[in-house]
């Protein structure tokens, strides 16, 4: 049995030290973290419009001068009401013809409200414009017409 010095238990190898980062926990925390963003990334969409609600009015006009806009381009305009004055609504091809009707509606009873009922598929540049020209006719109630 000889003399024991710490290299002979060992057969001869030394002990290197690794002088390297060990990464795994790094890994750990951003496999973590990268799941926490998927879950919350849906939560937040930016696309969505929060568009505010419009309650119905408690005491709808009785009378008011409806316009109907169609896809087509072509609208119908007619007074819808209760004095009797309701009649069969007139065509009218274009946006001029429409004013030039609306303006004849208006001069005769300007107290009267326009309604707008515009289809569904209309673009909405053509209900803004009818509102704004309705607007620059002195009519001061707008309304649309909803299901």
């Amino acid at each position: 049995m000889g003399s024991f010095n710490s290299g002979s238990m060992r057969s001869g190898r030394t002990r290197k030290f690794k002088s390297e980062i060990n990464v795994v926990p790094y890994i750990d925390v951003m496999l973590v973290l990268l799941i926490i963003f998927m879950v919350a990334a849906p939560i937040t969409n930016p696309g969505v419009i929060n568009l505010p609600t419009a309650a119905k009015t408690a005491l709808p006009p009785t009378e008011y001068i409806e316009i109907t806009l169609k896809p087509n381009t072509t609208a119908t305009i007619g007074i819808t009401g209760k004095k009797g004055r309701s009649g069969k609504p007139e065509s009218a091809a274009g946006r001029a013809l429409l004013m030039q009707k609306l303006r004849a509606l208006h001069e005769a009873d300007d107290e009267l409200p326009v309604m707008i009922s515009a289809d569904r598929d209309i673009k909405y540049d053509e209900v803004i414009q009818v509102i704004s020209e309705a607007k620059k006719l002195g009519i001061n109630r707008v309304g649309l017409a909803t299901k």
